[in-house]
């Protein structure tokens, strides 16, 4: 009789980097099935709300789609804010028999706030103006903090060598990279 063996999907680094005003998220795109890579170009980030937002995932691929989706239901009832939209899509998480046996994590920002979104009821604003998940998140959060203290490099720079050095570092990270930066609004200069 031959048993059956679950690999873990695992998948990925999720940067933010907030600098000089501007704010962007960096994500790779490997997706790994045990010691397999299955794919090399899976986007994991993405533009919310009218491009108001960002959210990057780590995680089983189809359940961080079914939270984005449920973030954006979210952010259109709350008219875009962030904050309460994921405070409340972790109570859903959290409480719902069917949400809560999904496997990923959020990161998620706006022109203000940058938050980490788990399924154990977390929403967490990190301290640092870096934050990051997923199994290549500690080397690329380390990486960006020091580019961040340590150099003249703008957050787009920052956010691209960090994800390379994650990616010479983790198995489960490669360099093949989105980057997506939220845009200004030139008539008050915050971001948008």
């Amino acid at each position: 009789m031959s048993e059956t063996v679950f690999q873990k999907i695992r998948a990925t680094t999720i940067l933010s980097v907030r600098k000089d005003g501007r704010a962007v998220m960096a994500g790779d795109g490997q997706v790994s099935l045990g010691d397999t890579i299955m794919k090399h170009s899976a986007v994991k980030v993405r533009y919310m709300y009218d491009s108001q937002a960002l959210v990057g995932f780590a995680g089983a691929a189809a359940d961080a789609f079914n939270l984005f989706d449920k973030l954006e239901a979210k952010l259109e009832v709350y008219n875009g804010n962030l904050t309460k939209a994921a405070v409340e899509l972790a109570k859903d998480w959290r409480t719902d028999k069917i949400l809560r046996r999904l496997e990923a994590m959020l990161l998620a920002m706006d022109s203000e706030h940058t938050l980490i979104i788990s399924g154990t009821g977390d929403v967490i604003e990190p301290d640092e103006s870096v934050a990051a998940i997923g199994s290549g998140g500690p080397y690329a959060l380390s990486a960006a903090i020091a580019l961040t203290e340590h150099s003249d490099l703008d957050a787009k720079a920052i956010a691209c060598e960090a994800m390379k050095i994650a990616a010479s570092i983790c198995v489960y990270t490669n360099e093949h990279l989105i980057i997506h930066e939220l845009k200004r609004d030139i008539n008050n200069s915050s971001l948008k």
